[in-house]
């Protein structure tokens, strides 16, 4: 063997560092970086915006060269732009989305996303700074994008993480067999990731999903055809409910805020084993006053249930 190395047009070190190269490329080649980076930002063409409702749009942007998004399950994006003021100066603007898509729509990333106008709402006159940034844009207009960010990581068949807010704490590993969920307007992204991830994506799993999809009137439930589709194409593992601040005449499902009563009714009931997680993402009142004390009423503890 050694005479046979010594035998060849190019010394054997040389040799040795052509295998290694070719076996990296062989086993790891085919593994594509991340379309984002957690650090620095990156920009991002629109290429098509939808409207869904009277103050809801669907924004869709190119990833570079068609590559894949790369965002685990339950984290989400920080999109920045900066504002020329009236005075000469700027000042940037950050906000962190939860995109709809994922790594099934390589090339792109969608976000839904309601736009707060300005002069609306007396408590916000000036709306809100991104929403109203983004439905200005035309389609070629970039928007500077990092990512991914957040406390949760969903991983497969009910498994997730939830990461610590203070980093010298460790993380926390959760096992769900019943994912009840509570979301209110927007709040509904981030459900239909985990969704996505553990109906959609895993078939054989026994793991459910309870949605209660909380909103004002019935033109603002955001993605309803898709929820719908939902139910009827995952049976069982998938059951879903409506309450509405105004609701029409002859509205089917529940009415103003969440309660107790409509937690116990229509989201899987606390476990002693905590294999029955509640997620949850919406205005913060809603969260803080609905949903967090009638949770610990029936009997979920602070490791039972986590928000986004």
């Amino acid at each position: 063997m050694i005479e046979a190395l010594d035998q060849l047009p190019f010394p054997a070190p040389v040799l040795i560092a052509v295998v290694v190269v070719f076996l990296t490329l062989l086993f790891f080649g085919g593994q594509s970086k991340p379309a984002l980076d957690a650090v620095e930002f990156t920009p991002l063409p629109l290429i098509k915006k939808e409207s869904l409702s009277h103050d809801t749009r669907r924004f869709t942007f190119a990833l570079p060269n068609g590559g894949k998004l790369g965002l685990p399950v339950g984290q989400h994006i920080t999109l920045k732009f900066t504002e020329s003021l009236p005075d000469g100066t700027t000042k940037n603007h950050q906000r962190s989305y939860t995109p709809t898509t994922g790594d099934d729509t390589p090339g792109t990333v969608t976000f839904v996303i309601k736009v707060y106008k300005a002069g609306v709402h007396p408590k916000f006159p000036d709306g809100g700074k991104m929403s109203q940034h983004l439905d200005s844009l035309k389609l070629g207009d970039t928007v500077d994008m990092r990512g991914p960010k957040g406390h949760m990581t969903y991983h497969r068949y009910g498994c997730f993480t939830v990461h610590p807010v203070l980093r010298r704490d460790k993380d926390e590993l959760r096992k769900a067999k019943h994912f009840g969920m509570i979301a209110g307007g927007t709040g509904i992204t981030p459900m239909l990731q985990i969704i996505h991830a553990a109906l959609r994506d895993e078939p054989n799993s026994n793991v459910t999903c309870s949605l209660i999809y909380a909103n004002q009137t019935e033109d603002d439930i955001l993605v309803r055809e898709e929820l719908e589709a939902a139910v009827e194409k995952f049976g069982g593992r998938f059951k879903l409910h409506y309450t509405l601040d105004r609701p029409p005449q002859d509205w089917a499902y529940s009415t103003g805020f969440i309660t107790k009563e409509m937690i116990e009714e229509h989201l899987p009931s606390a476990s002693s084993d905590g294999s029955t997680q509640i997620l949850m993402c919406g205005p913060p009142p809603m969260i803080k006053f609905a949903c967090v004390p009638n949770l610990e009423a029936l009997g979920f503890k602070k490791t039972d249930y986590f928000v986004f």
